[in-house]
């Protein structure tokens, strides 16, 4: 991770949740390796539920609780957790919306979005964001493993997402929002 001033000049994070259908109308929400907390303390002030912020890191989560408690936002909790091997530890279909926020550069992108459809409600979202596929952007992984909204986009179908809306979110990256299906 870059520092956090440089972090968070790359991101307009209340611009990019809004386009990626987050708004007053979301009850519960988690970010799977929230990092600074750029974008749960965004989703925090306009959700009406919670906002669970799941990071490996421990300083990770440290600075995005104080930064909540200083910003006075009471609907964000915390976890510590390796979510790639453990899972979240949150109940099936327990939330409206999850946050895959350049992180499916990951070694096997397929648990984290089957773990994030197990979690989320039927027709509940799928938000990715990640770094356009492009050597010339200033940060992101390298190039041999940034994914292509292509491949962001077959992976979450074969877990089970269905309904896939690609956006630009200039200048250097691009989202996706999918809905969750389960079979009835």
């Amino acid at each position: 991770m870059p520092d956090r001033g440089t972090w968070e000049n790359f991101f307009d994070p209340h611009r990019v949740i809004m386009t990626l259908g987050i708004n007053g109308q979301t009850r519960d929400v988690v970010e799977f390796g929230c990092g600074y907390g750029t974008f749960t303390l965004a989703a925090a002030k306009i959700i009406r539920g919670q906002i669970y912020a799941l990071d490996i890191e421990p300083e990770m989560i440290r600075i995005t609780d104080q930064e909540a408690k200083k910003q006075g936002i009471h609907n964000v909790r915390v976890l510590l957790r390796d979510f790639m091997a453990e899972g979240s530890g949150l109940p099936d279909a327990r939330v409206d919306y999850v946050m895959l926020f350049n992180i499916l550069h990951l070694e096997d992108p397929l648990v984290l979005l089957k773990e994030a459809k197990r979690v989320l409600k039927p027709d509940g979202k799928l938000g990715i964001i990640h770094w356009n596929y492009d050597p010339s952007t200033p940060r992101g992984p390298s190039i041999d493993i940034r994914p292509k909204p292509e491949d962001c986009i077959r992976w979450a179908e074969s877990a089970g997402f269905v309904s896939p809306e690609l956006y630009d979110l200039k200048p250097y990256h691009y989202g996706i929002v999918l809905t969750c299906k389960r079979e009835k």
